[in-house]
């Protein structure tokens, strides 16, 4: 990509409507479930496997189950989204609420 093509791909980028919400990561392998909440679904997958490859990632039962079964063993899923707020931390405590909802609906840790 170049010049003005590139410039346009990265004003869209930046123009694209974020959705919030509460999804889950799933191993296929073991059935165990992890939950999370994210401000912006379309792209938590792309950062959680960032994180799970580098062997960064914070929860120490996710990255072991990947280190175990591999990429090709996980599945992210929306679980549910979040109405758009215009006020950050309305937004923000719905989805603290909505996590804990779904983390004791599940049975899932938190990530």
């Amino acid at each position: 990509m170049k010049g003005e093509a590139r410039k346009a791909a990265i004003a869209a980028y930046k123009e694209r409507k974020a959705t919030a919400g509460i999804f889950a990561v799933r191993c296929s392998a073991t059935g165990e479930r992890w939950v999370g909440r994210t401000p912006d679904l379309n792209t938590v997958q792309n950062r959680l496997w960032f994180t799970l490859r580098h062997g960064s990632h914070r929860s120490r039962t996710l990255q072991a189950a990947w280190h175990r079964h591999g990429p090709d063993g996980f599945l992210v899923e929306d679980i549910e989204l979040i109405a758009d707020e215009a006020i950050d931390y309305v937004r923000e405590r719905i989805l603290k609420e909505r996590l804990a909802h779904w983390r004791a609906t599940l049975d899932a840790e938190a990530i």
